[in-house]
């Protein structure tokens, strides 16, 4: 089983990818804003990060990514962006914060799975 962090500020979707992703045997841990993230993924570090990029705070999917990858024990993690931002430049900038792959909303249940399964065992 793997722990999977989801950072996700709708209730909505959040919940959702929450029973998905629990329903396939998975621990999760989901929270609602890019500072909880940190903090969470500092003190347990995940095996998998699945983060929205638009977020009220400090902290959005993009810097939240950028300082997983920028602090040595979370700089392995996988790291899935969960977006509603389907543009190229927020693909690139995600790419270049760090990102192991993009969804955009609203996605693919079985694809998301996909590359979970996919990111855990690499």
């Amino acid at each position: 089983m793997s722990r999977i962090l989801v950072c996700e500020d709708q209730d909505s979707i959040r919940k959702m990818i929450e029973a998905l992703v629990k329903a396939r045997g998975h621990e999760v841990c989901a929270v609602q804003s890019g500072a909880q993230a940190l903090e969470e993924a500092v003190a347990k570090a995940p095996d998998i990060a699945l983060l929205d990029l638009t977020m009220p705070g400090d902290f959005d999917g993009f810097e939240v990514c950028r300082r997983l990858r920028s602090t040595k024990e979370t700089e392995d993690i996988p790291i899935i962006i969960v977006s509603a931002l389907d543009d190229d430049i927020s693909r690139d900038r995600a790419r270049e914060c760090g990102a192991s792959a993009y969804f955009t909303k609203p996605f693919s249940p079985t694809k998301l799975l996909a590359a979970i399964q996919t990111h855990v065992r690499s």
